[in-house]
């Protein structure tokens, strides 16, 4: 199983489609709060349909409790952001890893960001002088080149 966290997620739309993306291919979700919505919005609930009750959602108070508890797990985790040197597609993925995602307007605060090595920083390549992908995009293409790497795990 894969693992992806959304670090303070703004956008419900954003989130309702990882929600769906996550209950479609077995991948536990972690929100990181504050929200920037309710998880009852109904902008949140339109974009993940009835798949809220597929997908398995943990809700964390702040990133030192979501980091703590992945650390238990003894989870590798990528931080996915514009910044980083490491293509996601230049990385053997195993089951259980963890992909960190920062909100939409700010991504990942620089602290959390320089906590990672620079191997563990991944990004989705794009043309020169693009800002970013919409979030939901990005986490589709990463989560499905892990999932494939892993053999498609529980797919029919």
């Amino acid at each position: 199983m894969l693992n992806i966290i959304l670090y303070q997620p703004e956008i419900p739309q954003n989130t309702g489609n990882i929600i769906r993306l996550c209950a479609n291919t077995g991948t536990q979700l972690h929100l990181v709060k504050p929200l920037g919505f309710v998880l009852r919005d109904k902008q949140l609930l339109r974009a993940g349909l009835d798949y809220h009750e597929l997908a398995r959602i943990t809700t964390h108070e702040n990133w030192t409790d979501c980091l703590n508890i992945m650390k238990k797990k003894e989870k590798r985790i990528f931080a996915v952001t514009t910044k980083g040197k490491t293509r996601y597609d230049k990385i053997r993925y195993i089951s259980g890893d963890t992909f960190l995602f920062g909100s939409e307007t700010k991504g990942l605060p620089e602290e959390i960001l320089c906590s990672f090595s620079s191997q563990m920083r991944i990004r989705v390549p794009m043309v020169p002088n693009s800002r970013s992908l919409n979030i939901s995009n990005t986490v589709a293409i990463i989560t499905y080149e892990a999932w494939r790497q892993i053999g498609f795990q529980a797919a029919i």
